[in-house]
């Protein structure tokens, strides 16, 4: 059984090649933002979340924190996507229980290597 990935991300081109890395290996769900994605979890379980932080309406770090706070969704694991380099941040996503972090734009194949590490 192909496991299921989620990636979360308000841009389209981020989803696209996102997608095309991982979607040989993985079923993929492309979603553009976290309020369509927490809906789309209580139909389709997903077994990794790839999330961009910065997103209009729920950042990717309160969609985190909302998962944290679901027993339904509080053992998918998150590699979190950020443009941003801020320190701080990726200190309270790896302190929180976060995966990984990956800063944009990323190589697709560094990208296919830390989702299979995740999911091993």
């Amino acid at each position: 059984m192909r496991k299921t990935v989620f990636i979360v991300d308000d841009v389209g081109i981020n989803l696209s090649v996102a997608k095309s890395a991982i979607g040989n290996e993985f079923t993929v769900v492309t979603v553009s933002s976290a309020k369509k994605a927490l809906a789309l979890l209580e139909k389709i379980p997903a077994h990794l979340m790839l999330l961009d932080i910065a997103m209009p309406e729920i950042s990717g770090i309160e969609m985190y924190e909302i998962m944290k706070a679901n027993d339904k969704f509080k053992d998918i694991p998150v590699i979190f996507l950020t443009a941003m380099v801020n320190e701080e941040q990726e200190k309270a996503a790896r302190q929180g229980g976060a995966a990984d972090f990956m800063q944009k734009p990323f190589e697709p194949k560094v990208l296919l290597e830390k989702v299979r590490r995740v999911l091993e």
